[in-house]
């Protein structure tokens, strides 16, 4: 489980994160991160599971995968941030370790982590042709 103190709980933590931050889309879910909180606080984090998702054993579902996913990799957010992972419909029928990857494309791309088993981007090779 998600530590309680890392615990989003109040609606303005939720409209600050989704308004004033950025965000990272894919399929199953989209991530939205605020860096401007306090830099001493850790890290909030909630989530947003729609009707749209399925009833309401579905949705709890999809929310407790989540927190469970999100429990590993609080370490990588920084002190302060709130970050918002609302579920897309596509949550709901997804395998956990494609949420999971989901999960990291879209946290990689809001914090900047590279992952050691990436490789680098390399540009295109050139035939010499201009």
């Amino acid at each position: 489980m998600l530590p309680s103190a890392s615990r989003m709980r109040r609606g303005e933590e939720f409209a600050n994160a989704i308004r004033g931050g950025r965000r990272a889309g894919r399929p199953t879910l989209v991530a939205h991160l605020s860096t401007q909180g306090d830099p001493q606080a850790p890290p909030l984090v909630g989530f947003v599971v729609s009707k749209a998702v399925g009833g309401a054993v579905v949705r709890n579902r999809v929310k407790r995968r989540l927190r469970h996913l999100m429990r590993h990799r609080l370490h990588c957010l920084p002190r302060g941030s709130l970050l918002v992972v609302r579920a897309n419909p596509q949550a709901a029928s997804a395998r956990s370790e494609h949420l999971a990857a989901e999960l990291d494309v879209a946290l990689d791309r809001l914090i900047g982590r590279r992952s050691p088993e990436r490789r680098p981007h390399r540009p295109a090779a050139t035939d010499g042709r201009s």
